[in-house]
């Protein structure tokens, strides 16, 4: 029974809501259960559902981070050599080739340098082709010689045999002679007591009287001969000396050849030493022009012409755009399902692309192990931090073939780790 309402005077009774009827509520309740209004229901369930299966597959596809960013060589450029910068073919932020003279240096001293050693080289080559033509020269002679010798000595040896056999006649000569003078003699002797009794001629006596006194002479000059050829023996024997010292002198030929190999190989050494000295000369006046190494871009640069530079001294850095990747900080617990090779996409902000690449490796430490001051966990209050790990990502063949991409761009990547 419904409850009256109480008015107060000077007011307006409230408005009073209608009272469904019985039909209203029964057309009501068969609304709700209409089959087709089940099915809506049931197919927007499922539908919902797929869309949530295929969301969540492809969200757990892959593994992304923002921290993440280009990487690439800075090549430091510095000159080999010191000197005065007379010119400067560069400007900042300029494309280069490899091998493009970059800054040039001062040749003029190095120009002297190679002269001088250009000369000592020369002058060092030529003493050691003529050491080295003496080998064989001094080979030849000192054969000579020693042949030579060994005649001398066997001539020597022949001469001494020789005069020992005209001093062995001689002496032979002088016994023949000093008999014959002593039969000469005692004939005198008696020659001279028949004379005196008149029994041989005055005649005979005289022949005896000659006989004795060529007897004599005989002797002497036997002896003299004998003399003479025993001094013959005596030079002999000395030339055989001379010629066994001479033998001895050219027995040192080996030695003296490898001597003068020996002199002649120093020459040809010292030789050596010079064109080594001639080279670096050579070297040093190339290193005056400063070659890029790599095709980049310059950057960062600080010589001017006129400066003095030294050898390390930095004149500018060269990046290669050819040679570029991402170096992309995951979290460890990113790291799960991650390998090397799958693939990955990379958002540039700078370009606003998407470029194709893969992972090519995945670090041995994390990026705290290689700060200035890596956290010690043994010692205070541990807080778990989760570690970020530097995954390089490398681009595709062709990826980065416009220059559009720079050293430190932000990027982020997304690792496919579920194909």
């Amino acid at each position: 029974m419904p409850t009256p309402t109480k008015t107060v005077p000077g007011q307006e009774a409230p408005a009073t809501a209608p009272t469904p009827s019985v039909q209203d509520l029964r057309s009501h309740l068969s609304r709700r259960h209409d089959p087709r209004i089940r099915l809506f229901l049931i197919f927007g369930l499922v539908v919902l559902a797929i869309v949530g299966i295929f969301l969540w597959r492809y969200f757990a596809s892959y593994e992304s981070t923002d921290d993440a960013q280009i990487d690439g060589h800075v090549n430091s450029i510095s000159p080999r050599v010191s000197g005065h910068v007379i010119t400067l073919n560069v400007k900042d932020n300029q494309y280069v080739e490899a091998g493009a003279v970059l800054v040039e240096i001062d040749p003029t001293d190095y120009q002297v340098a190679v002269a001088r050693a250009l000369a000592d080289y020369n002058d060092a080559k030529a003493t050691a082709d003529a050491a080295t033509v003496n080998v064989p020269v001094t080979s030849i002679n000192t054969s000579s010689q020693l042949s030579s010798a060994d005649a001398d000595v066997l001539s020597a040896q022949a001469g001494i045999n020789a005069a020992r056999q005209q001093f062995e006649a001689a002496k032979a000569n002088l016994q023949q002679a000093e008999a014959n003078n002593v039969k000469a003699q005692n004939d005198l002797v008696r020659y001279k007591q028949l004379v005196e009794k008149q029994e041989i001629s005055q005649q005979q006596y005289d022949q005896a009287v000659a006989a004795a006194k060529a007897g004599s002479a005989t002797v002497d000059a036997g002896r003299a001969s004998a003399d003479a050829a025993e001094a013959q023996v005596a030079q002999a024997d000395g030339r055989l000396a001379q010629a066994v010292a001479n033998q001895r002198s050219a027995g040192t030929a080996p030695k003296q050849v490898s001597i003068q190999r020996a002199r002649a190989e120093s020459a040809v050494a010292a030789a050596e030493l010079k064109k080594a000295d001639l080279d670096q000369a050579q070297l040093n006046l190339s290193y005056t022009k400063v070659i890029a190494p790599v095709t980049g871009v310059v950057s960062n640069r600080t010589v001017e012409v006129g400066q003095n530079v030294q050898p390390g001294q930095a004149l500018m850095n060269l990046i290669p755009l050819e040679d570029v990747w991402v170096t992309a900080d995951f979290k460890e617990t990113q790291l799960r399902n991650m390998k090397v090779g799958q693939k990955a996409t990379i958002y540039v902000d700078a370009t606003g692309k998407d470029y194709k690449g893969h992972v090519d490796s995945i670090p041995g430490a994390s990026g705290a192990r290689f700060s200035l001051l890596p956290p010690e966990n043994a010692t205070g209050n541990y807080v778990k931090v989760v570690q970020r790990f530097s995954v390089k990502i490398v681009f595709e063949p062709g990826e980065t073939k416009g220059h559009e991409l720079r050293p430190g761009m932000s990027v982020e990547p997304k690792v496919w780790i579920r194909q």
